[in-house]
């Protein structure tokens, strides 16, 4: 596949799960791809040697995307590198449950500050490059749409990148940039492994309200995430496009 020849690409929070799905998938279709992580060098490191190995192009970055300065260092670091940017994937996100009565202000602003300050600082710092072509995805979720209990904060964070993304559509539309939006719903990645989902009764329910079947993977996300970056989604601009088995 050729789809991405000749663009750039930066993926935030690529150095494992779904991100690192995605910035393997980009390189895949032909685009050289900036592999972002807050924390994890080694991860990204090996997202950015998976790439490698298949003769594709890629570096790693370091930036927390919630930090503007961080943000525009990781865009500048991606031009330097490629001279150019025509992708970008707002993947970087943290998810922490809690019921109301155990909400806190710490809780809260880690929350937004990483899904949702962190989408609008990587974007503001990218349309400084981005030109016609262009193309914006978000990362969102279901959960928006589903609504579970104890979630209150992250379904928030969620519902915010939707309306973002809408407004970013409408407003960068004139300058040829595209912004649109995957939801996922359940997808197995390293984090729910740690968080203990993984086989737990948690985790039967999500797939037993899921019309497929079973539960995501990151290759899932990675494909349709591709699609839009692509010329093929010329035509696609300001939507939600759920990747979650059929969840509603």
């Amino acid at each position: 596949m050729s789809k991405l020849n000749g663009k750039v690409a930066v993926v935030t929070g690529a150095s494992k799960g779904i991100g690192a799905a995605i910035a393997k998938a980009l390189a895949q279709d032909g685009a050289a791809v900036v592999v972002n992580y807050a924390s994890s060098r080694a991860g990204a490191d090996a997202v950015v040697a998976a790439i490698a190995a298949e003769g594709g192009r890629a570096i790693a970055v370091q930036a927390d995307v919630s930090k503007a300065a961080q943000a525009q260092a990781l865009v500048d670091a991606a031009v330097a590198e490629f001279g150019r940017l025509d992708v970008l994937v707002n993947n970087s996100g943290v998810y922490e449950f809690a019921p109301i009565g155990e909400v806190t202000e710490e809780h809260y602003r880690r929350l937004f500050d990483v899904n949702v300050l962190g989408v609008l600082l990587a974007t503001q710092a990218a349309t400084r490059h981005l030109g016609a072509g262009g193309s914006i995805i978000n990362i969102s979720s279901v959960a928006a749409s589903v609504q579970p209990a104890t979630t209150a904060v992250y379904t928030g964070t969620k519902g915010a990148v939707n309306a973002i993304s809408g407004v970013l559509a409408n407003e960068l539309a004139p300058r040829g940039i595209r912004v649109n939006v995957v939801s996922p719903g359940y997808v197995v990645t390293e984090g729910t492994h740690t968080a203990g989902i993984v086989g737990s009764e948690m985790e039967a329910g999500m797939v037993a309200q899921t019309p497929l079947g079973r539960a995501g993977r990151p290759d899932d996300i990675a494909g349709l995430v591709a699609f839009l970056a692509s010329d093929d989604a010329r035509w696609v601009t300001g939507e939600e496009i759920g990747a979650s088995g059929g969840v509603h």
